[in-house]
């Protein structure tokens, strides 16, 4: 099957890694994609998960920043595939209550700030780093979303900060899981090399 494409949205605790995703660029982006291709194949899950995140009561500038992220970040090349994908969905739809305190007005709508500065830029370079990047299809996505979210990290906005060390504990909790659990050994490999983040 086709892997789904999906935008990486950088550091809006993230997928919500999403994120996704920031940039910064960070995690909580990944799951910024409120509907999924007709070829993509959804589970039980991530629907729950889906729900969950569209249902949670989230100021203005989070559900833009979250559900608006593709017109920020016109990637062509770049792909999340599934597994990942359906990880930091399901933690970003479990974030803790004091992670979720973080989704406010004020940092979200900075993130928005930033990522329409920077989203053109930043999606260039998450093609070219994807198209460069060792295959398979999990592999060329972790290190095109690591060395994006690396080179960006030092941009990310004063006010973002505590959203960016959210987004880091759930990187690195999603990559490990995905480490033991990912059934590509190859995959498994990225994801082990992944987890020690940014």
């Amino acid at each position: 099957m086709k892997p789904s494409r999906r935008t990486f949205k950088p550091f809006l605790l993230t997928a919500g890694v999403v994120s996704t995703a920031a940039l910064g660029v960070s995690f909580l982006s990944m799951t910024s994609q409120a509907q999924t291709p007709p070829e993509h194949a959804v589970d039980a899950s991530q629907l729950t998960a889906a729900s969950r995140l569209q249902a949670a009561p989230l100021p203005p500038a989070c559900q833009e920043a979250i559900f608006k992220t593709t017109e920020k970040f016109p990637t062509t090349r770049y792909t999340v595939p599934d597994e990942p994908w359906n990880a930091a969905l399901n933690a970003v739809a479990n974030l803790s209550e004091e992670d979720q305190a973080l989704l406010t007005e004020s940092a979200c709508a900075t993130w928005n700030t930033w990522a329409v500065l920077n989203g053109a830029a930043v999606a260039t370079e998450l093609d070219n780093r994807y198209r460069n990047a060792a295959a398979p299809a999990c592999n060329k996505w972790a290190v095109a979303t690591l060395a994006t979210i690396k080179n960006h990290a030092s941009e990310v906005p004063a006010e973002y900060k505590p959203q960016e060390e959210a987004a880091k504990r759930i990187w690195k909790e999603v990559m490990t899981k995905l480490s033991t659990t990912a059934a590509d050994p190859a995959c498994r490999t990225a994801y082990t090399k992944a987890q020690t983040g940014w």
